[in-house]
């Protein structure tokens, strides 16, 4: 019996070889931005000093089973601690990105909402490292089973917290900054 069941294992693995790769799992969760690419500087548009607006970010491979897309974006080497530059949610699945510019208020695009980043205000907030530190501005993606039932000025761990147990995927694009 036991050499019966390797040799259906064996068939398994052989046959899942054997599928065209439109059939297995999907890569994972991406997210690039048309801005800058991996570890690349953000350009200064998107900065505290040019238009602090947000730059356009683009997504694919989020799972068929997520309900709602979470974005928050950190500065891990904040002198205080990791500051947090924007959190928006229950972002809609059915797009696949942001353009840039979105509004720095309490609602986001298609009905998602924004939380409140560490300046204290809605919406992005873009990099301002202290002059002459070279900073990394992590931007992560979570695709979410549910939607979150979060009340106003909302913040980062708010978001997570509400989130644990819920994340099916996350992706994440890292940019560089220094004034």
């Amino acid at each position: 019996m036991r050499g019966n069941y390797s040799v259906f294992l064996a068939s398994v693995l052989v046959v899942a070889l054997m599928l065209p790769a439109a059939a297995q799992e999907p890569a994972g969760m991406l997210l690039s931005s048309t801005a800058f690419t991996e570890g690349a500087t953000v350009p200064n548009a998107y900065t505290c000093t040019g238009e602090d607006k947000s730059p356009p970010l683009v997504w694919t491979g989020v799972p068929a089973k997520a309900k709602s897309l979470a974005i928050i974006v950190k500065d891990p080497d904040a002198p205080g601690g990791t500051f947090i530059h924007w959190v928006l949610y229950n972002l809609p699945i059915k797009g696949s990105g942001l353009s840039e510019s979105v509004p720095q208020t309490s609602s986001g695009p298609e009905g998602a909402l924004q939380g409140i980043n560490g300046f204290g205000k809605f919406g992005y907030g873009g990099p301002c490292p202290p002059q002459g530190t070279l900073h990394h501005y992590h931007f992560v993606l979570y695709a979410l089973d549910r939607t979150l039932e979060l009340g106003p000025r909302t913040t980062a761990a708010e978001v997570e917290s509400a989130a644990a147990g819920h994340v099916l995927a996350t992706a994440e694009l890292t940019g560089t900054f220094q004034r």
